[in-house]
């Protein structure tokens, strides 16, 4: 039986939330004598970047997503990652490290939001 998908700090605060403060902040940004000469790049293209970060950052939909969509990834593909990656996790030692728990939950996450298919291998 596959676990619900924890709800993210992406699904609380909301895909149109984090439009709106992104387009809210690069103004202030450009605007600030002391930040403004490190965004030389086009302001747009800066907060379509900025919203990809926080929405993967906030556990939202990871823009790799859109990559796997021509294959099927199931409940049982993406709980078998899971495995190997923590697995790997044992193999390097990361398993015994203090941030450990909060990197495989952060990977929980982007496991559960590129399940595609909801049927079972």
């Amino acid at each position: 039986m596959t676990k619900p998908r924890l709800q993210t700090l992406f699904d609380q605060i909301g895909a149109n939330t984090i439009d709106e403060l992104v387009k809210a902040f690069y103004p202030k940004v450009y605007a600030d004598q002391s930040l403004s000469p490190l965004f030389e790049e086009n302001m747009n293209e800066i907060m379509r970047k900025q919203r990809m970060f926080l929405t993967q950052f906030l556990g939202g939909p990871p823009a790799m997503r859109h990559r796997h969509l021509p294959f099927e990834i199931t409940p049982d593909r993406a709980h078998s990652w899971l495995r190997c990656m923590k697995e790997a996790f044992e193999e390097v030692g990361l398993n015994d490290h203090p941030a450990e728990d909060m990197f495989f939950s952060r990977l929980t996450q982007v496991a559960a939001n590129m399940v595609n298919t909801e049927k079972n291998d």
